[in-house]
């Protein structure tokens, strides 16, 4: 990609920006970062999770890991790499991240749903993280989604999906889990029978 002041984009150049700053540590706050819109880049995040750059999977899983610390989702509804100095924007099929594994502390109401996803992220299911399954139109097969953070989700993959549902419990009319103290509806009675 070449930037509006005619310099070229290379992601090794920003990763390696990031790591002398040492935002690699911690999320850095890319919400309150405002820098100018530098243009777009071919870069995708396709549907199972992997990253593209130029058509090329990026391997290098810490390379991947450093992007999604500074990936933002505008009101827009597009998503953008976010520095202190600049927003480039990048395409993504469906959900930047994918849930690959859960794990379940205690029992009932009170339970705590805990989801990673394929970057290292550990989401705790609740108020502020809460998992939804939307109908897809074609087949209605449902397809599950948590906040991570901000406006940023994961779909949940079908291993994960189907041990989450293993879990479910009818309240109100729905199938549905609990974490913690809330209810998550993940189908409704009636489309399960």
């Amino acid at each position: 990609m070449t930037r509006r002041d005619g310099q070229n984009f290379h992601p090794e150049l920003i990763a390696r920006q990031l790591q002398d700053a040492g935002e690699e540590r911690a999320l850095p706050p890319v919400e309150e970062w405002q820098p100018d819109y530098c243009g777009d880049m071919d870069l995708k995040i396709l549907r199972d999770g992997r990253w593209l750059y130029m058509g090329t999977p990026i391997t290098r899983v810490p390379m991947v890991r450093l992007f999604s610390t500074i990936l933002r989702r505008d009101e827009d509804g597009r998503y953008y790499l976010v520095t202190p100095v600049e927003k480039i924007g990048i395409t993504v099929e469906d959900a930047p991240f994918v849930i690959v594994s859960m794990h379940i502390d205690g029992e009932g109401e009170q339970q705590i749903i805990h989801m990673q996803t394929n970057v290292g992220d550990t989401v705790k299911i609740d108020a502020d993280h809460p998992i939804w399954v939307e109908k897809i139109a074609v087949d209605h097969s449902p397809r599950p989604y948590v906040r991570v953070r901000g406006r940023l989700h994961a779909l949940v993959n079908r291993a994960t999906y189907y041990a989450l549902a293993e879990k479910a419990v009818e309240e109100g009319g729905h199938f549905g889990i609990w974490s913690a103290g809330c209810f998550f509806p993940l189908e409704d009675v009636a489309d399960a029978q």
